[in-house]
């Protein structure tokens, strides 16, 4: 359905209601990755360039509309403004209320108000609608570029009620680059890892759009024993064995590909003794927490041949050096490759942070959930949320003409 775009929207001088997704991790009140942030700042500048005086606000972990002090919003405008250093950050220390609203309306043109942890009222998560008229009453438009924020919650969903309202430049991409997962150049190849067997309508989907479906990680041993094979301590469960045997009855479950060997350990230790064995001779008494050589090197004949990749969830225990061999061999070899290369899920994201490849994917998503929600096939409630506010102010608004921007644009910027 259609969407009003950022760049029809007529901003120029106007308050913008900015909703990112700042969920970062902070230490001692100090932000230890930025990337999220800095994925933002086209958006910003655009924004900027425009005159916006922009009202920014994000959750940050789970406060459970409580205000809980080392989840307050401060230390992303400190981030904030290194990376703007030529702008004005202001923090505010609050989202809502006669205070905030003033501090708006007087402040300097073009000036960053960070607004304090909309999580912190219990009526964000209940997507309220006196909550999110508050917050939509410190501007005229909208504006969301929170990808990784997919709940029905006030700042994302009832919001677009009360204001024109569109995407940014980072969702725009994330929806541009994960459909060309769903819309794929054949050979179309997933990798599936991670730790446990709750993907089951992304497993469902592969089905329908890849050509192959490698299996990595924890999520092997469910399909393992669902076969008859014993696999030892090695993480599973019954209900993900049970839906592992309903995925191996699905038409074209011939295209799951399971690891040939894994790297056993005789204890869920880093310093713990290890050995390769194959599939079907795991050890009672050991734990598998990587993939094995053999394995290795089947997967890369596989993700050799594909024109796409969709990469979702490490190969093995890859916190560990020790059995991080998998993720970051076959991280390394896809990052070569000239397929399309989407990589979506949180721990993936991270594992491709840790060995400097971002820059070598196609698409590494910044929306652990969102990414899967979408990839699955399902509706994002924020995305579907801006379809209907389209709906509501299409005659109301008159879209400005702009040029010179492509959303295929690797610097994702229209400046």
């Amino acid at each position: 359905m259609r969407r009003f775009l950022l760049t029809e929207l007529p901003l120029q001088g106007k308050k913008v209601f900015l909703r990112v997704d700042f969920n970062v991790p902070i230490k001692e009140g100090t932000v230890t990755d930025d990337r999220k942030i800095r994925a933002v700042l086209p958006t910003l500048s655009y924004l900027l360039e425009k005159g916006c005086t922009i009202i920014l606000a994000t959750h940050l972990g789970r406060p459970e509309g409580k205000m809980v002090e080392n989840l307050r919003t401060a230390p992303l405008a400190n981030v904030l403004q290194e990376l703007l250093p030529k702008e004005t950050v202001t923090p505010l220390y609050d989202c809502i209320g006669k205070e905030v609203r003033e501090r708006v309306t007087t402040g300097r043109a073009k000036t960053v108000f960070v607004l304090e942890n909309v999580r912190f009222y219990k009526e964000e998560e209940e997507n309220d609608l006196t909550f999110a008229h508050a917050l939509a009453d410190l501007a005229e438009f909208y504006v969301n570029d929170a990808f990784g924020e997919h709940g029905r919650h006030a700042s994302v969903d009832a919001i677009t009620q009360f204001l024109p309202s569109a995407a940014g430049f980072l969702v725009e991409r994330e929806i541009l680059q994960l459909s060309k997962a769903l819309q794929p150049e054949r050979p179309a190849v997933w990798l599936m890892g991670g730790a446990k067997l709750d993907k089951v309508d992304l497993i469902k989907q592969a089905l329908k759009k890849a050509d192959y479906i490698l299996i990595g990680g924890a999520l092997a041993f469910s399909f393992l024993r669902a076969k008859g094979y014993a696999v030892g301590h090695s993480k599973t469960d019954q209900e993900s064995i049970a839906t592992a045997k309903k995925i191996l009855k699905n038409r074209g479950a011939d295209k799951i590909i399971l690891p040939l060997d894994f790297v056993a350990a005789d204890a869920f230790s880093q310093n713990a003794k290890t050995e390769i064995v194959p599939y079907g001779e795991i050890p009672a008494e050991k734990i598998c927490l990587d993939l094995g050589p053999r394995t290795i090197e089947e997967f890369k004949k596989y993700l050799r041949q594909a024109r796409t990749i969709v990469w979702n969830g490490p190969l093995g225990y890859f916190e560990w050096v020790k059995f991080a061999t998998a993720t970051r061999e076959i991280a390394r070899f896809i990052s070569a490759l000239t397929a399309t290369r989407i990589c979506g899920g949180g721990e993936t994201a991270e594992a491709i942070q840790r060995y400097h490849l971002e820059d070598k994917m196609t698409h590494v998503s910044t929306g652990g959930g969102a990414a899967l929600l979408y990839l699955s096939g399902k509706k994002i409630p924020a995305i579907t949320a801006l379809e209907k506010n389209y709906l509501k102010f299409r005659k109301k608004v008159k879209p400005v003409k702009f040029s010179g921007f492509s959303l295929d644009d690797d610097h994702n910027s229209p400046l």
